[in-house]
């Protein structure tokens, strides 16, 4: 398909010599009033360069474009060059394109094939998978999704919270309190009832933190019974993340987490040391980065033993010579800032250029409208229950209105999910946001039901069109191209540049937006035209335009994670 603004660059860039085609592309603009044209030009920059005044500059560069075959017209307007795009060739091509392509539609090959790494999720073993490990969860995936649309290599990575001090807790808590039946039958709601006992007699009785530490040294040193305990801990919590993960329809290629990486953290420790840039200080060895404006790092504490940052500078270095990736995205709380920064400035001055390639994509946090999350004391919403809770709440929408829908079940998991899902995605990533049910489950305005309801329409006209929507091959563009028609097809048109830019900027709400804008254009056009009419041509024309906003809305709701159910 044509690509119009480089089209339009390169029109402009024969009359404009002092820029280059990439320079005039960026300063090209969609006018918010389709009065003003398709696409404006502004001439302000030029004016020094040219020695010319703005509106003069647009005269000459209008008039010199203006017989080009893809515009309709094309006028000056004081400093601005305003065109309008041939709107019959515009739409023909665009739902042709769109048919052609089907589930490819709006995927690029921008990536062309780099291996790109993207770590999302990362819960804790042992710990609930809570409404707070949404965001990670539900953005990274879209982003995974989205950098796979663009044609990178992408591996998915769930960097299991599987090894620390609170092994050691856990594992004295199962011994004082626990018993593997209770573990059994419920892992994670017992194992956070221990891990919350725990903090509750620790407060009484100090040397359980003691008696935390030695079991977590003798889990580092291999102790036959501690190994065992947290195997068994990570396996049971592990089948109960995988069932939300099936849920949600995430996979992973790898899960390897903290725990993967402690026989790798030694030649990192003595890599640092070979490289003078560890420093010893009050017994712990760091790395000290307050010449580059950051706190110091500590490496190994006094009693020897690693750090979140050396496990990831060993996690860093095994994807390096794993992968060889051309991207390390980590999806994880803005609270993490400082860390991916001496991660980063570490790696640096080790001596590897490919520390600009580490990626912290950050983001706000959830609370709750009762008051922050606290696992130690044990104030939390399990994701699962969440999911859950909207599944049933949508089931019981669909029998009150009586929903004609071949599998109720199927119905309520696609657009109870997926309520949960864009409600998530359509918050800009780093804002904070209080999590509501009410929000949550409205399913009225700009939500996810309201984009699926859209697709479903599209589905049932189809459906109503019988045999008329079989072959919409040959068909009249100039029957599209109404206002409420050509409105549909631009925003049909934007999806593959939208999905570029929501995966570079890392910001899966920049796509939620357009899904929604999509599906408002494709109602518009629904209420102000007869799709079905009596004219076979017309007909046709505008069948293959719903397939067209079906097939787009579909492809854009993919990329967040959600489905997108033919009947509601």
């Amino acid at each position: 398909m044509i690509n119009l603004k480089e089209e339009i660059a390169k029109l402009i860039s024969e009359q404009v010599a002092d820029l280059t085609e990439e320079e005039i592309k960026g300063m090209i603009e969609t006018p918010q009033d389709q009065k003003m044209g398709d696409y404006a030009f502004p001439c302000f920059r030029l004016a020094k360069v040219l020695r010319k005044a703005p509106p003069l500059i647009a005269k000459d560069i209008a008039d010199a474009i203006r017989d080009n075959d893809i515009f309709s017209d094309v006028q000056q307007v004081n400093a601005y060059v305003n065109m309008f795009i041939s709107k019959e060739e515009f739409v023909e091509e665009v739902v042709e394109e769109v048919m052609a392509k089907g589930d490819e539609y709006g995927r690029s090959n921008v990536g062309e094939g780099k291996p790109v790494i993207v770590e999302f999720s990362s819960p804790n073993i042992a710990k609930p998978f809570h409404i707070g490990h949404i965001r990670s969860t539900v953005i990274g995936n879209s982003i995974n999704l989205l950098w796979d649309a663009m044609g990178y290599k992408v591996t998915r990575i769930n960097h299991l919270g599987d090894y620390g001090t609170q092994f050691g807790k856990m594992i004295v808590a199962y011994r004082h309190w626990g018993n593997e039946e209770d573990v059994r039958r419920e892992p994670i709601k017992t194992l956070l009832h221990y891990y919350t006992k725990f903090h509750e007699e620790a407060e009484k009785d100090p040397s359980l933190d003691d008696e935390a530490r030695e079991t977590f040294a003798k889990l580092e040193q291999g102790g036959k019974e501690e190994t065992e305990l947290w195997q068994w801990f990570r396996d049971e919590s592990l089948k109960e993340f995988k069932r939300v993960y099936n849920m949600l329809g995430i996979e992973y290629d790898s899960y390897a987490g903290e725990s993967f990486y402690s026989d790798k953290m030694p030649a990192v420790v003595q890599e640092l040391k070979d490289k003078n840039l560890l420093v010893e200080s009050n017994g712990a060895e760091i790395v000290d980065l307050e010449p580059y404006g950051l706190t110091p790092a500590p490496i190994l504490k006094s009693d020897g033993s690693t750090l979140y940052i050396t496990r990831d500078l060993a996690c860093a270095k095994y994807r390096k010579a794993t992968y060889d990736f051309y991207k390390n995205i980590y999806v994880v709380a803005s609270q993490q800032n400082l860390h991916f920064q001496q991660l980063k400035k570490i790696l640096e001055l080790m001596g590897y250029e490919w520390s600009k390639d580490i990626i912290h994509v950050p983001f706000g946090l959830v609370s709750l409208e009762e008051g922050t999350m606290s696992t130690r004391h044990g104030r939390v919403v399990f994701l699962e229950d969440v999911l859950n809770r909207a599944i049933d709440e949508t089931r019981e929408i669909i029998k009150e209105k009586g929903v004609a829908t071949d599998n109720i079940e199927e119905t309520a998991k696609q657009v109870g999910v997926g309520a949960v899902v864009f409600n998530e995605l359509s918050n800009n990533r780093i804002k904070d946001y209080v999590f509501s049910w009410k929000q949550v489950l409205d399913f009225n305005g700009e939500t996810g039901p309201y984009v699926q309801y859209t697709y479903a329409r599209c589905a049932s006209i189809l459906r109503n069109a019988g045999d008329d929507a079989k072959d919409l091959s040959g068909f009249d563009p100039s029957y599209i191209t109404g206002e409420a028609a050509y409105t549909l097809a631009k925003e049909i048109y934007a999806l593959t540049d939208v999905i570029i830019e929501a995966g570079e900027k890392y910001e899966p709400s920049i796509l939620t937006r357009h899904i929604v804008d999509m599906a408002q254009a494709f109602n518009k056009f629904y209420h102000d035209e007869h799709i079905l009419t009596d004219d076979k041509e017309e007909r046709k024309a505008k069948l293959a335009l719903v397939v067209a906003a079906k097939t787009a809305i579909k492809n854009g709701l993919r990329l967040l994670g959600m489905e997108a159910p033919e009947r509601m």
